[in-house]
């Protein structure tokens, strides 16, 4: 069973910024996990986030594509059946966390 995908708008955003060979592999990787997003101690795909930093992202899970050097934060919504993606970035730092954490505060995810 698949899940329902959304996106922030400022995920779209992300979205739409990157190139296309990039945004391919975002697209398949997101459809993948979309399959079963629960966390993989639940024997899903998604890899649980806590205490990044000064960033408490408790509840949010990744997928990390190290060969595009992108992370994709989201957020499952059980009753809903819902994949909400948060942000959409560049693994270098972890300033993906950080806009995470924002982004989260800002839509009432966290």
């Amino acid at each position: 069973m698949s899940w329902t995908v959304k996106y922030l708008p400022e995920a779209l955003k992300d979205l739409r910024a990157l190139d296309g060979g990039p945004r391919k592999l975002v697209r398949k990787a997101i459809d993948k996990v979309s399959e079963n997003p629960l966390p993989v101690s639940e024997g899903g795909l998604g890899k649980p986030l806590g205490n990044k930093g000064d960033n408490n992202l408790t509840g949010l899970l990744k997928i990390k594509l190290r060969s595009a050097g992108i992370r994709i934060v989201y957020k499952v919504i059980r009753q809903d059946n819902n994949m909400i993606v948060i942000v959409i970035g560049a693994r270098e730092d972890d300033e993906v966390y950080d806009i995470a954490k924002q982004r989260s505060a800002k839509h009432g995810i966290i």
